[in-house]
């Protein structure tokens, strides 16, 4: 079957690796180079992590995405995952940090609990006084999303997939199956599968109703010399607790030390707007992580990068068909560790057509 694949993100790379392992014709268009450092999956790295709050689904579905992941890096022939586990810090009953702790006791999965003083002597970055406690997964880690996008693309050339950067796609026929370019060529295929993350809504604005774009962005970090080691053997910081919703990547896969917090986050109609960092807002992203990280104020902005994304209301995957196209759409950096599975998924469902099957998995519903 001819498919075309739109949007060059972990999804549609993911997409177009299953497609090619089960023998489908693939072309894959992405309106940047591949890497794009614009798109969702752009940065240099991404949590992969087992904690989701109890009942969610997804804690479970991890392992599903863990297998994917060996199949993949057993296919590129070099893995690029940093295995260095993940930490969870509680700054207040309830808080994200706690709700994932009690997900991981829901599906019995093991971790270190830190009282407040272990973790801090341990973990030096971290301000005394500040949190309840900390604990500590040896599962997961960090996913190097540059060097995964790179070989993807290689390797798919190398097995005659046909990946064409710089092709932004104007219109979707989706009953006919045929995608035009800006450049107004034409490209006919059986099926088209669109992954294009907030570029998605330029495509289909009736999407609206379901999708959010926001623009957000990360800040990267020189540390205090004396705390630079402490960080560099550190786990991923999955949630640095209290309503912050902030995670930390230390350095890793040659990218410095990563702050993120959900609260920097705001809408927008074009996700290709307002993409060059404002004066001073490293420093803004970097002050929401005191506490519980001590001596913030110390730490260096050395760089600000800009993320566009889609939001669901309910922070999960969607998913929806019109005619011979299959639209889905990540939620937030969430999606980022489930790529390879979610290619396989959307993969069974060009062959079997069970739409409902596909929907229950992205959503990780029960499947009859």
């Amino acid at each position: 079957m001819r498919i075309i694949v739109i949007g060059g993100g972990i999804s549609g790379l993911s997409t177009a690796w299953s497609l090619v392992c089960r023998g489908h014709e693939v072309t894959l268009l992405e309106q940047g180079p591949v890497p794009n450092p614009l798109s969702a999956s752009g940065d240099h790295h991404r949590i992969i992590r087992r904690a989701y709050p109890a009942g969610s689904g997804y804690s479970d579905l991890i392992t599903e995405a863990y297998h994917a992941w060996e199949d993949l890096w057993s296919d590129l022939g070099v893995s690029h995952y940093d295995h260095r586990g993940f930490l969870l810090v509680s700054r207040a009953p309830g808080d994200e940090a706690e709700l994932y702790r009690q997900g991981l006791d829901a599906g019995g999965y093991a971790y270190e609990l830190l009282q407040a003083e272990d973790a801090v002597e341990r973990y030096p970055f971290l301000q005394a006084g500040s949190f309840r406690y900390a604990c500590l997964s040896g599962e997961g880690g960090a996913l190097h999303c540059r060097r995964i996008a790179a070989d993807l693309a290689d390797w798919l050339r190398n097995k005659g997939a046909e990946v064409r950067e710089g092709s932004r796609v104007a219109q979707v026929d989706t009953s006919d199956a045929r995608v035009t370019l800006s450049n107004g060529e034409n490209l006919q295929a059986d099926r088209i599968i669109v992954t294009a993350g907030a570029w998605v809504l330029n495509l289909f604005p009736e999407l609206r109703r379901h999708l959010t774009a926001y623009r957000t962005a990360v800040v990267y970090l020189r540390p205090p010399a004396e705390l630079q080691e402490s960080w560099n053997t550190a786990p991923v910081v999955l949630d640095v607790g209290g309503e912050t919703d902030g995670y930390i990547i230390p350095p890793s896969g040659g990218a410095g030390l990563k702050f993120g917090s959900g609260l920097h986050k705001i809408p927008t109609a074009d996700p290709d707007a307002g993409r060059i960092a404002e004066a001073g807002e490293g420093e803004m992203i970097r002050d929401l992580f005191s506490p519980p990280i001590a001596r913030v104020g110390e730490y260096e902005v050395t760089d600000v990068v800009t993320c566009a994304y889609t939001f669901t209301r309910d922070e999960r995957f969607f998913s929806g068909v019109s005619g011979k196209c299959l639209i889905v759409s990540a939620c937030s950096g969430h999606g980022y560790k489930f790529g390879p599975a979610v290619g396989r998924w959307i993969s069974d469902y060009i062959d079997s057509n069970d739409f409902d099957r596909l929907q229950k998995q992205l959503r990780a519903e029960p499947i009859d």
